[in-house]
């Protein structure tokens, strides 16, 4: 007996409501749960090779491959965040004790600029000492003011990341285990025909490969490369600023220099020219030459997306969920490119089925005679048209005596 519509009504607001009731517990820890996907694709192909050697032993391959990620990825970003956070640490503390004061700086490059610049920027309030100091004082009194709530929470945050780090360890082991089984029965789920959901799920897993790898590339060379000139160039808390550089080279075009162009120009505007040229020419031509190659062949070839959509995407992304967005903002980005293709394409395909369906119809009518026309001429008594055709007595054989 088919379900009657209430029974499928019910049936699908009681989908809704257990999806949504299990996004809110997996909520809290999304990130440990989206980045053990990440993980878990990325380093499916070297799980994949491993199987071939080792076909009956699923859970050794998945323990090897999570060896591999602990060694490769998680290891060294263990060890970049603890220096960063001495780094930092380190640069609040000048920063608190005064001797690193933003307003001295900022004041020898007001000193430098022009009298009717200087005049006019005052004149509309903008860039005045009073008010750059004002700024800074508060801006550190907001730091500080998030600090001290961090610094008593520090043993709730550690448990937190802790917990966090378990959960992806662990569901990246079964996903590194299990994940094509997974996938498959995602893909069975999927109500859509078998061409559009390898489309739709292709596309997913080419975006998010091109993106974490292409990203992260291109964040670790700029990061790499502009804090080596940094170092160079004897600028204090240098692997402070290839951070900076490497995390806002997330965003395309404009991301590293933010962070070495002020500084550039405040080499120039204090005398220190050749300081200040040398950290243009090496961020123009080898920083933004990084992401003017790399992007466009890591991210841009494979996801098939114009720079400038990457860039607002990625963008959105960071505003809305942080620094996993710079993943996801491109994800939904390129998917919702995908969907609407599809449509496209489907929209088109039936029109073209209906064009010909209209053309054969119309090849049909043209094909019968018109109602109207006069009635062929044939032989034979006229009354009888409708009726059987009488039959002609000399066509019937003779009886012979």
């Amino acid at each position: 007996m088919p379900p009657s519509p209430l029974h499928r009504k019910f049936f699908l607001l009681l989908l809704v409501l257990v999806t949504v009731a299990l996004l809110a517990v997996l909520l809290p820890y999304y990130g440990a749960i989206f980045w053990a996907g990440i993980l878990a694709l990325l380093f499916r192909p070297l799980n994949r090779r491993l199987l071939e050697r080792m076909p009956r032993r699923r859970n050794l391959a998945a323990l090897i491959t999570l060896a591999v990620i602990l060694l490769l990825v998680i290891l060294p970003v263990g060890l970049i965040a603890s220096a960063l956070v001495r780094e930092a640490t380190a640069f609040y503390a000048r920063l608190q004790s005064g001797e690193l004061n933003f307003t001295d700086h900022f004041a020898q490059v007001f000193s430098v600029l022009p009298d009717w610049l200087r005049v006019r920027l005052e004149d509309l309030g903008l860039f005045t000492l009073e008010d750059v100091h004002r700024r800074i004082a508060a801006s550190a009194s907001r730091i500080g003011q998030f600090l001290a709530p961090q610094a008593l929470n520090i043993g709730q945050t550690t448990l937190h990341l802790v917990v966090s780090f378990g959960i992806m360890l662990y569901l990246l082991f079964f996903l590194l285990r299990d994940g094509a089984t997974l996938a498959a029965e995602v893909r069975r789920a999927i109500p859509l025909d078998g061409a559009s959901k390898r489309f739709l799920l292709d596309k997913f897993t080419t975006v998010i490969r091109a993106t974490v790898k292409g990203n992260v590339a291109v964040a670790a060379a700029q990061g790499l490369l502009g804090g080596l000139i940094f170092w160079v160039l004897d600028i204090q808390g240098a692997l402070l600023w290839g951070v900076l550089m490497a995390i806002l080279s997330l965003l395309p075009a404009v991301g590293a220099s933010l962070i070495w162009g002020p500084v550039a120009l405040y080499f120039l505007a204090t005398g220190q020219v050749s300081q200040g040229v040398i950290l243009i020419a090496y961020g123009v031509l080898v920083i933004g030459l990084v992401d003017n190659v790399l992007r466009p062949l890591l991210v841009g070839k494979d996801t098939k997306m114009p720079d400038w959509i990457v860039l607002i995407s990625t963008i959105g992304g960071l505003s809305l969920v942080g620094i996993n967005g710079f993943v996801i903002g491109p994800l939904v980005a390129a998917m919702f490119m995908a969907t609407w293709g599809l449509l496209a394409e489907v929209l088109h395909a039936h029109g073209q089925d209906e064009a010909a369906d209209a053309s054969a119809s119309g090849r049909a009518v043209q094909e019968l005679p018109a109602a109207d026309a006069a009635p062929e001429h044939r032989p034979g008594p006229g009354p009888a048209e409708s009726g059987p055709a009488p039959l002609d007595s000399d066509a019937w054989p003779t009886k012979t005596s």
